[in-house]
């Protein structure tokens, strides 16, 4: 019997360590698939949502979730009709009848790697058979600027203005906003009292979101799930845990940051122990809220913290947009995938419920422990195993093993916990887990 599946099939390195994982999933597949469509019922999902991941062959675990995510350019092109469909499906589902979208995009990256990823954005859309302007409020903007792309393209930004309640562009008053900024700086003013709709919302900004928060209702989904398809959760997860008010440069805060190191690595030693694991087990020291790689550390003891010199302790010190004053002390997740000699990780994208693709972070220069969002990596986009791309794809269960699958779940796992956030930060009745899965 066929059935449809919302995973594209990929091609990975045949080293890549995780089959057992993925071929108990494969196992599993009509029951996953039934449990994710009966979760997306009672919980709407993101629009999109990009999720990091790490792969150590004996854990496959979520270590970000970005909510407003670029990098669009660096997934294959030959996603684009996948992307498509998925932005068609998604928006006629929660936005019927929409038909002009305002594209709200970063204020202050110059970089042009950003502006490729928002042009490729904006084409998904285009292509979707939206009418899409982008708009900026950065004061520097007066009058519509043309950015001319690597490919020879070009991308037109106009100021942000509003009138009667709606964000606009020139003439162009749409019914959708949609934020591609993730507000480390704060929300504006102008976003209060709107009469349209935006997503992501606002308010799951970084000025305001946290990653402990997220990550708590991943806990949560994740041993719901885990206890359904008879898996250890801590084989999905990386335990964590927060330190407030805690100050780099003065020292505040320190002694109870190393305690939680030191609780945290021994807790992880325990599992690794009851597994057979014989690696050091580590911890990732970052801001709770913020991205783009800063503010982060490893640690495999809590002693390190206290011989920080000053440069360490100033990268440490804030993020962008704001200074570091929490902190998530999270489960260091081995990243033993390669591309072409270099330690990877897996980027994997949705739009909606769909997973679209995603691409390899590639740094040749630093170990499987190591913070690969940094100056010097590379990505490599994933292929198709086969010709094909199109969301009403089926494949019989007896096909050849999808190995891109585990991905899948593990960033839809992700971006559910995503949408439990925006649920919590809408202030709606809180949606419970349903752990059944539909005969």
């Amino acid at each position: 019997m066929k059935y449809c599946l919302p995973v594209p099939h990929l091609a990975l390195p045949e080293s890549s360590p995780h089959q057992a994982l993925n071929q108990h999933f494969l196992t599993k597949q009509t029951e996953i698939e039934h449990w994710f469509q009966k979760q997306w019922r009672l919980t709407p999902p993101p629009f999109y949502t990009s999720v990091d991941l790490r792969n150590s062959g004996f854990k496959l675990a979520p270590v970000d979730t970005n909510l407003f995510p670029a990098g669009f350019n660096n997934l294959n092109p030959a996603f684009m009709s996948l992307c498509v469909q998925a932005a068609q499906a998604t928006l006629k589902q929660f936005f019927p009848g929409c038909r002009r979208i305002l594209l709200i995009p970063e204020n202050h990256t110059r970089s042009h790697f950003y502006f490729e990823s928002l042009a490729r954005l904006q084409q998904i859309l285009l292509n979707a058979g939206f009418d899409v302007q982008i708009g900026a409020w950065r004061e520097s903007l007066q009058s519509p600027e043309t950015i001319h792309l690597h490919n020879d393209g070009i991308l037109r930004i106009q100021p942000l203005s509003k009138k009667d309640g709606q964000l606009g562009v020139d003439d162009f008053w749409p019914c959708l906003v949609l934020l591609n900024n993730d507000l480390s700086e704060g929300k504006p003013d102008f976003f209060n009292d709107l009469k349209q709709h935006v997503i992501p919302l606002p308010d799951l900004g970084w000025f305001q979101r946290t990653k402990s928060q997220h990550f708590s209702y991943y806990q949560h989904i994740v041993e719901t799930f885990a206890e359904v398809m008879a898996l250890d959760p801590w084989l999905l997860a990386a335990e964590f845990s927060t330190v407030p008010q805690v100050d780099f440069m003065s020292g505040k805060g320190e002694a109870e940051l190393v305690a939680a190191v030191e609780q945290l690595l021994s807790t992880i030693q325990q599992k690794y122990d009851h597994y057979g694991i014989k690696q050091a087990p580590y911890v990732v020291v970052k801001a709770d809220s913020g991205t783009y790689g800063m503010g982060i550390m490893t640690v495999k003891s809590g002693m390190e913290l206290m011989d920080l010199n000053r440069k360490q302790r100033t990268r440490m010190a804030a993020t962008k947009g704001h200074k570091i004053t929490q902190v998530i002390v999270q489960e260091g997740v081995y990243s033993f995938e390669k591309v072409g000699g270099g330690v990877a990780e897996p980027v994997v994208y949705l739009i909606g419920s769909y997973v679209v693709g995603g691409f390899y972070r590639v740094h040749d220069q630093r170990g499987p422990t190591e913070n690969l969002n940094a100056p010097g990596m590379h990505f490599t986009p994933l292929m198709f195993a086969e010709s094909g791309g199109n969301l009403d794809e089926t494949l019989i269960p007896e096909a050849s093993p999808n190995l891109f699958y585990a991905y899948g779940v593990i960033a839809r796992l992700a971006a559910l916990a995503a949408a439990h956030e925006a649920i919590s930060t809408n202030k709606s009745p809180s949606l419970t887990i349903d752990p059944t899965i539909p005969k």
